[in-house]
């Protein structure tokens, strides 16, 4: 039986094919679902949207991460992928987190933010392409509105189709 010393950390090494390392996020390829943040079990993956700002932020904590490889399995568009890196000792914690920022779609009544990106929005329509065009329509222009304003729209339905419903409003 031989051994053999490498030559790491003097030249690097390849990690092998199957290797789970650290995930990243193409930034070109999320639509900010957070399909990824909902299947990560340490939560290692947050989504927040900042309505004053018009953004949503998917923030992966490679600090947190268990390398399980969930946020890869349930990413729709691909855009999560875990990687062959292994080396991520690092000086600051900032280093092992990314912050993927993405634009919020604007309620076409009143213009505030809704609660799916402009990406998603798209997404959505190229998923409903297949539908009579008024069906893609009534779908997309409710995604294109928000929560108060999607709110009013279903009241001012049940008003026009159970007459005496807003008795119930008061």
């Amino acid at each position: 039986m031989s051994y053999v010393t490498l030559p790491y950390p003097f030249k690097p090494i390849e990690a092998p094919p199957e290797y789970r390392g650290r995930p990243r996020i193409d930034p070109e390829l999320c639509i900010g679902c957070g399909a990824c943040s909902r299947a990560c079990p340490p939560d290692a993956i947050i989504v927040e949207d900042y309505l004053d700002d018009g953004v949503r932020r998917i923030k992966v904590n490679i600090a947190r991460c268990i390398r399980c490889a969930r946020c890869e399995e349930v990413c729709p568009t691909g855009a999560m992928k875990l990687t062959q890196e292994f080396e991520l000792a690092n000086t600051s914690k900032d280093l092992l987190i990314q912050i993927v920022e993405l634009e919020l779609a604007r309620c076409s009544i009143c213009g505030k933010p809704t609660g799916y990106t402009k990406r998603q929005v798209e997404k959505a329509k190229e998923i409903l392409a297949h539908l009579p065009k008024d069906l893609m329509d009534e779908f997309i222009g409710k995604m294109t509105l928000c929560k108060d304003c999607r709110r009013n729209k279903t009241i001012e339905h049940l008003i026009e189709v159970y007459p005496g419903f807003d008795l119930f409003m008061e």
